[in-house]
Formats: structure tokens, sequence, C-alpha cells
């Protein structure tokens, strides 16, 4: 049964975007089905008939919290005219998934990002990448991984990479919270509107608490 409230009208809004910017939706299967790795792409028949697209490839790297059609719905209509897109929601957030281990780092992230990009755009000639805060550190690894021969350019937003553990600390005291994880995936309207104050330098001063309830289980999921 269809779920109502504000989320679920917002997913399919932002679903809608990533239709209209010419992407379609493909579940990718790796390691022999053990891994599954949702993501929007540019429509294959790109590359079939007489003339091969021109356009070069772009990987789109999400952060933590909602799937990649939450984060990137402004950016895929403008950058879809001039890019192959490939938009894949990480391992454990959105539509992909892994039996192989209860947890996997950036570098396992990249090694994933690899695959969806070799059994989407085979043997392209090379690829950009552009991730943002925790896509960041994504996109990092899968640069050292495949390396400058295959990398055109690698766009790092709003990602520290030279956190320390010191960092994570301070964090967690201005939160308030014991965990890393319950800052960046609050489940709970309180801990979601922490996160907003922690977040923006101008946080919007009332949100009323049904919809940070509902949105909080974006994260949740």
């Amino acid at each position: 049964m269809p779920t109502l409230g504000i989320a679920p009208l917002l997913d399919a809004y932002f679903r809608r975007r990533f239709a209209a910017a010419g992407l379609v939706e493909a579940s990718v299967p790796l390691d022999g089905g053990a891994t599954t790795v949702h993501c929007w792409r540019f429509p294959p028949s790109a590359d079939d008939g007489g003339g091969k697209d021109a356009r070069p490839v772009l990987v789109l790297l999400h952060g933590f919290g909602p799937p990649a059609t939450w984060q990137w719905r402004r950016q895929v209509g403008p950058l879809s005219r001039r890019f192959r897109l490939i938009v894949p929601d990480l391992l454990f957030f959105g539509g992909s998934s892994t039996s192989s281990a209860p947890g996997v780092s950036e570098a396992q992230q990249a090694e994933a990002v690899a695959k969806v990009v070799a059994a989407v755009a085979p043997a392209p000639a090379r690829v950009s990448v552009a991730g943002a805060s925790y896509g960041g550190f994504v996109a990092y690894h899968v640069a050292r991984l495949l390396g400058p021969d295959a990398v055109e350019r690698v766009v790092v937003a709003s990602s520290d990479l030279l956190k320390a553990d010191a960092d994570d600390q301070a964090l967690l005291r201005r939160a308030g919270a014991g965990r890393v994880e319950d800052v960046m995936l609050p489940r709970s309207p309180d801990r979601l509107r922490r996160l907003v104050q922690l977040a923006y330098h101008r946080p919007r001063r009332f949100t009323p608490g049904f919809v940070l309830r509902d949105l909080a289980q974006v994260t949740a999921n």
C-alpha cells in the first residue's frame, strides 16, 4: 500500500526530474549477484545506431542520507546536455545493497562504482567523477583506483579528505551525540533538526515536526 506523506511526494517528483533529463533506471548486479547497485544512467540507445554518442561520461556520487535522486535533482538536467551521466546509489543507500560485508569502506564503495562504470559504459576513452560530502571521499578513491589514464577530471565538493578522529569528536560534542552515524543518519525529528542546524549557516526558523519525522524516514531507510 502506498505511503502518504511529504517524502513519497518529493521522491516521485525528484525521480521525474531524472527521467526528464533523459536518464533511465538500472540495477547492476556485481560479484556474482552478491551486490546490486541501483543507478540512473544515460539510455543504452545513446551508443546504438549509426553514430556513437560523443558526450563524455560523468559519474555523480551522493553523500550521506537520501538516495542520489534527492541530492542531484537540480544538476542532472543541465549536466545531461553535455555529459552521459551515471548516477549510482552507493552501497547501503537507496536501492543498492550487498551481502558480502556488513559495512563497506570508501575504497570498497569505489570498487563497486568502478564496476558499474565498466558495465554501463564499457571501455570509454576517459570518465570524470564528481562527489559531494561522503561521495567526495568515494570519488577520491575512484580516481586512485582507476588512475589518470582512465579518469579525466575529479570534483570533490564539501569533503574534508584530511579529516581526523579529533574532527569527529568535535562534531559529536557539538551535536550532543555518541556516534557519527547518529548525527549523519538522523532517525528522529529532533536529530534531523539538530543536523540542519549544524549543516546550514541560516537554517529555516521553523519546520513542522511531522515534516521532519517524514524526512527522517528517508535517511533511516
